[in-house]
């Protein structure tokens, strides 16, 4: 029982942020301005990025965001919290100030906000908070500030994870390794020290089954949780598929701003295991919720195309999107942010 009774007057709702994306390629130009906050966007970089959309079709992270939306709000109607579930995006519409301000057009007063990005470092969480609050005077807003730990979250990857490994192992006849990924960030945003120029330990370095490659660059003690919490989820994933042989991690999709991004990359981990004989491999990408550019593109084609020049044939498990697991994931945690606004 909550100890504070709401009012006729409390209206609670539940925001999710995602970062956005553009309908056509011809918005793409003005989408990644919103991405680096109004700074000059080279034309190469625009052209490159709009080749991308061209081979893919489109990104459909906003429908899939909204479809996700959906299920969340059925999930609570379920478990008797029903409340409206609204959907802001940081660099595209429906942009976040303009959900906010219809939220409390339509009289919400409270919500939980949760970012549909599990492992949220203090950059980017800032950015999504700052969004909301610009815009939310005379709105309590309960923030879930990282849930890369779930173990729904794990749960709906493994469940992804665990038919894709099944068919290609019996397909080659033998268990099948694994990488996962998580999308890079630069190292200013997460770096309280420069990395040190050798490779960096990490406590799961010593689980027989995990193989650190590469250069990692891991941040280090005191430094912003991201990496961590990306590692975490791959480690919580890993453990519900005992049957993984072995099994990497990497930082994906750096971008193309000046300074050193968190590695290792895909491209250096996917060389050091081809040296290591691996000539079949599943990629999973722990860090994204859904298809977008970062998987459509990165993952089916520039890094399938980087794992075919090397002899090895990479496979990826289908995307979270609809699971009915995340729903109940993100559901839990938004039950949790209301019943914290009714203390």
């Amino acid at each position: 029982m909550p100890s504070r009774l709401l009012s006729q007057t409390t209206k609670q709702a539940v925001l999710l942020l995602a970062h956005g994306t553009p309908e056509s390629i011809d918005q793409i130009p003005e989408y990644l301005r919103n991405v680096v906050s109004g700074r000059p966007v080279p034309d190469a970089l625009v052209q490159e990025i709009q080749h991308r959309y061209a081979l893919i079709g489109k990104s459909p992270l906003t429908e899939i965001t909204m479809a996700q939306a959906r299920r969340v709000e059925a999930e609570l109607a379920v478990g008797g919290r029903p409340v409206p579930v609204y959907v802001g995006m940081r660099n595209w519409r429906p942009y976040i100030p303009h959900v906010v301000r219809q939220m409390r057009a339509d009289g919400v007063n409270e919500a939980a906000v949760i970012c549909m990005a599990p492992q949220n470092s203090r950059t980017s969480v800032g950015l999504y908070r700052r969004a909301v609050e610009a815009e939310g005077a005379g709105l309590r807003i309960d923030f879930t500030e990282g849930w890369a730990q779930h173990p729904l979250l794990a749960d709906a990857f493994a469940e992804r994870l665990r038919p894709a490994f099944e068919k290609l192992s019996a397909e080659v006849a033998q268990p099948v390794p694994i990488l996962f990924t998580a999308h890079s960030v630069p190292l200013r945003t997460v770096q309280v020290e420069p990395a040190d120029s050798g490779a960096a330990s990490h406590p799961s370095d010593k689980n027989k089954n995990v193989a650190r490659v590469g250069r990692p660059h891991w941040p280090g003690q005191g430094a912003d949780p991201y990496a961590d919490q990306a590692w975490h989820t791959a480690e919580l994933v890993a453990a519900r598929v005992p049957e993984i042989p072995r099994w990497w991690f990497a930082f994906q999709s750096q971008g193309a701003s000046g300074g050193p991004w968190l590695g290792p990359s895909v491209e250096e981990t996917l060389d050091q295991i081809a040296r290591q004989g691996v000539k079949t491999l599943i990629l999973q990408p722990v860090g994204f919720l859904c298809d977008h550019v970062e998987i459509l593109f990165d993952v089916d084609r520039l890094f399938r195309d980087h794992a075919a020049k090397l002899g090895i044939r990479l496979e990826r498990p289908e995307s979270l999107n609809d699971s009915a697991t995340l729903a109940k994931a993100v559901a839990d945690l938004a039950m949790q942010g209301l019943k914290r606004l009714d203390a």
